[in-house]
């Protein structure tokens, strides 16, 4: 066995196993290493985004070959990404973190012109109205395009909303050459992240593709519950325990007014309550007479007016009756009221 591994050693070029033992001492060195697809990036736009990544990552092509062999004598986790090595794949190393490096390359990305034989990544539309082209063969260049169109006003206009290629359907070369020139551009260039080994551990794309507006609501519903249940089991934490005393402080108040326990902090409270109950029964008394001068005293002032209100009637009439009232009417009030006089009497001797 030894002597078939140093047979096939002797074979590999030494620029090789240069490569697999670089690869190796970048996988040591840097604690994010992402792998990432190029498959349909032309090379200038490539070059420009090696050339964005410059201070922040550093982005390398190898073969497949021997990328699969440099993982092969690294511990396990890093060969857990073998599995992502396909197409045309480079590698980038970085101290980010790799949702960050996710976000980066994503947002490195552009759109670009579909080729032809291409497949369409989604429906393709090209929608109704007027374009830049004058009148001429361009007409019959939409027509073979599959886009309906006409002139209109001395330019050529696209009669209506067309779906030119389905999603997974290939492009033609013509109608690749007229998306171009309009303007139309259905595919996205970009590095495309496939996986992340973030020291020991392998993170794929779906993981790291989050929506952060959503996540942090997600977050802040979680720790609202989790609020909400720890305040309705009294579960004391240092978020908690504030609201928790405050709980008590307010349950142990109601109960002392409640139950009318006169401690201190509480007595002004009960002689404001138990003065409120006594006002609102004075009220509800017909009699003012029957009640002591310190309960008349807290009638509201309607109640005061209500009641001087027919002494004042009664005065008015004693004065229409003084001034020039007839005297037969009088002497019948003097009559009642000597009758009223007697009745009196009668009853305090009765009762003794």
């Amino acid at each position: 066995m030894d002597i078939l591994t140093e047979h096939r050693t002797a074979h590999i070029p030494q620029w090789k196993l240069d490569e697999i033992e670089n690869i190796k001492q970048l996988v040591g060195k840097y604690p994010v290493m992402g792998i990432v697809g190029i498959r349909d990036i032309p090379a200038k736009q490539l070059q420009e985004m090696r050339r964005s990544l410059k201070g922040v990552a550093k982005f390398h092509l190898y073969r497949n070959s021997l990328l699969r062999r440099a993982f092969d004598q690294c511990d396990d986790t890093v060969g857990a990404m073998e599995e992502h090595i396909n197409d045309q794949t480079a590698l980038i190393f970085t101290d980010l973190n790799p949702f960050k490096l996710f976000k980066l390359l994503e947002a490195s990305k552009t759109s670009a012109p579909i080729k032809a034989g291409a497949l369409a990544p989604e429906d393709i539309v090209v929608k109704a109205g007027p374009t830049s082209f004058a009148p001429g063969p361009v007409i019959g260049d939409l027509q073979n395009a599959g886009i309906p169109a006409k002139i209109d006003k001395g330019k050529v206009m696209i009669r209506t909303t067309t779906v030119v290629a389905h999603a997974g359907e290939p492009v033609s070369r013509e109608l690749s050459k007229m998306l171009t020139r309009l303007e139309i551009y259905p595919m996205t260039v970009g590095l495309d992240l496939r996986a992340v080994y973030d020291a020991g551990t392998v993170l794929e794309s779906g993981v790291l593709d989050i929506n952060e507006a959503e996540y942090t609501d997600n977050l802040a519903i979680a720790a609202t519950r989790a609020f909400n249940l720890a305040i309705g089991i009294t579960y004391p934490s240092n978020a908690t325990i504030l609201t928790l005393l405050s709980q008590a402080s307010a349950g142990a108040r109601n109960l002392g007014i409640n139950s009318a326990i006169p401690v201190p902090g509480l007595v002004d409270t009960l002689l404001q309550v138990a003065q409120s109950k006594a006002t609102s029964l004075a009220c509800n008394i017909d009699d003012p007479a029957a009640l002591g001068d310190a309960l008349q005293a807290l009638l509201p002032a309607q109640a005061a007016v209500e009641e001087t209100a027919p002494v004042a009637e009664a005065t008015e009439e004693t004065a229409e009756d003084a001034s020039g009232g007839d005297s037969q009417e009088a002497a019948e009030e003097e009559s009642a009221e000597e009758k009223e006089e007697e009745a009196a009497e009668g009853l305090g001797l009765l009762f003794g």
